[in-house]
């Protein structure tokens, strides 16, 4: 809970008496909260830094840095063609390495269409697809001869995450209201839905349109969002005063 509230705050470091305010939503004790506080802190996730503490691990930081990014959906125009990467050209790595390359090729949004090979259309910005560390991913830029939405709706389960951005809208449309009026009994509940939300947008495959099917929801969804999480942040800033 602690390092889901530095990932969505700006910037990313809030006082100790602030976490144990968010904390306090879910019933969780001070004392619980700053041994959490402490322990992540000794562990290098966290540093503390003119009295507030502060996302210090680098893969948080690319953590937070990918969660912005999704929120934001930024692509480019797609002239047809899409990104191609085949792992496995090096020396037999690792069981940790190999997942470490996986996560990053999800992360750059590629899905994978047979062992070794991931690929997706080539509509992101150019420093959001088509690297990999260490040089373990060979890149091609292709275009397919076969059906391109068809291709796209085997790789990406899109009905699926189209029924549950609708499900969260509709999550959200329940306590907008509320929210607006300054219900901080909600806020519990809206942290949470927050995340279910965040977690929608990184799952996005942030497809061109021509790929997608006709009533995609991935724009309503984030225009939504944008509605509630401004209410939000404002019941929870009057909830902070009493953490100051």
């Amino acid at each position: 809970m602690i390092l889901s509230v530095l990932l969505g705050s700006d910037p990313p470091r809030l006082s100790p008496r602030r976490l144990v305010g968010t904390t306090d939503l879910f019933g969780i004790t001070e004392g619980t909260t700053r041994t959490a506080l402490s322990r992540l802190t000794a562990a290098g996730e966290l540093t503390m830094k003119d009295g507030r503490y502060e996302l210090s691990s680098q893969s948080l930081l690319r953590r937070r840095a990918y969660q912005t990014a999704s929120r934001m959906a930024e692509t480019r125009d797609w002239d047809g063609s899409w990104i191609h990467a085949v792992t496995g050209t090096e020396q037999r790595r690792a069981a940790s390495d190999r997942a470490a390359l996986r996560g990053e090729l999800a992360r750059q949004r590629l899905a994978e269409l047979r062992e070794g090979v991931w690929l997706r259309p080539d509509n992101l910005p150019d420093d959001d697809a088509g690297s990999s560390a260490n040089g373990e991913v060979v890149w091609f830029v292709s275009e397919p001869v076969s059906d391109a939405v068809a291709l796209a709706q085997r790789l990406w389960d899109l009905d699926g995450w189209a029924s549950e951005a609708t499900n969260l809208r509709h999550s959200m449309g329940r306590l907008i209201g509320p929210l607006e009026e300054g219900d901080r009994s909600k806020l519990a509940e809206g942290f949470v839905l927050s995340a279910s939300v965040l977690r929608q947008f990184q799952a996005d495959p942030l497809l061109p349109t021509q790929l997608l099917p006709s009533s995609w929801p991935g724009q309503e969804l984030r225009s939504q969002y944008d509605r509630y999480d401004a209410a939000y942040r404002a019941v929870l800033k009057g909830w902070f005063r009493e953490y100051v």
